[in-house]
């Protein structure tokens, strides 16, 4: 396991350095790109001034501490379209032109080259930096200790977001397998992720429980502030855990029975 885990690691290193090879080749475009997101999270940061300037209050939680949430969700932002957006887009592409058969042929996992394939070193620069700023503010206005049991819970129900975050947006990408226009449910997957840069105490409870259980999109941005702020119990900390590994072995189910039915464009 230690052997295949350094083969894949050392293979998604030569992905990135790929990736920023051919992105320096046109550094108009990635200066561009940075532009273009930087201007986009100037837009979203205008919810920021909203929040300070009507001094809005969240089930308890004041502006500065609204802050973890934002800038959660914000750096949650910049890892997927830095690592995942840009990949999902192309796996439909990969079905309808073939090119998912030369993928087959590659000694690795099939997955692994058509989800983390490619790597957006642009437009997660400005919402990461930003978005940990804005933790980071948070974090000492509120007065939580920086302490190692802080710094690593927080660690931790960060990279769970990520897992979650792969296994619950990569879902539209699979359905073209089956289905050959899945852009309306990516739409919908978007709009609904940008619903969740705020604490679910905004939200009725049966919306809370529907983001929590069933589709568990609030573990992505919610439990690691939660936690910070002393509102998260060890109960809901190891759901976040037990949820991450089930939907990525239903994530890895759903993929192998979708090749299994897999027929080539070429064919």
């Amino acid at each position: 396991m230690l052997k295949i885990t350094r083969k894949y690691m050392r293979l998604y290193g030569l992905f990135i350095k790929n990736c920023l090879i051919a992105q320096m080749e046109f550094r108009g475009n990635f200066m561009m790109s940075l532009i273009v997101e930087s201007v986009y999270l100037l837009a979203k940061l205008l919810y920021v001034l909203v929040v300070f300037r009507t001094d809005l209050h969240v089930d308890g939680i004041p502006p500065e501490g609204l802050l973890l949430f934002i800038g959660m969700h914000t750096v949650m932002t910049g890892i997927y379209v830095g690592v995942f957006f840009t990949n999902f887009m192309k796996i439909p592409e990969y079905i309808k032109d073939g090119s998912l058969d030369l993928m087959l042929t590659k000694p690795v996992s099939l997955q692994f080259m058509a989800s983390l394939r490619y790597v957006d070193l642009a437009l997660p620069i400005p919402d990461i930096l930003v978005g940990f700023v804005m933790i980071g503010i948070g974090w000492h206005a509120m007065d939580i200790p920086l302490t190692f049991l802080q710094l690593a819970g927080f660690g931790l129900l960060l990279f769970i977001g990520v897992i979650i975050t792969y296994c619950l947006m990569i879902i539209p990408a699979l359905l073209s397998f089956w289905f050959v226009q899945t852009g309306s449910v990516s739409e919908i997957a978007h709009s609904v992720w940008d619903a969740n840069n705020f604490p679910m105490a905004i939200y009725p409870a049966w919306v809370r429980r529907i983001g929590t259980f069933v589709i568990p999109l609030f573990l992505i941005t919610n439990f690691g502030p939660m936690f910070l702020l002393g509102q998260l119990n060890w109960l809901y900390g190891g759901l976040a855990l037990t949820a991450s590994l089930v939907l990525f072995a239903v994530v890895r189910l759903l993929w192998n029975q979708a090749v299994k039915g897999y027929s080539s464009a070429s064919s």
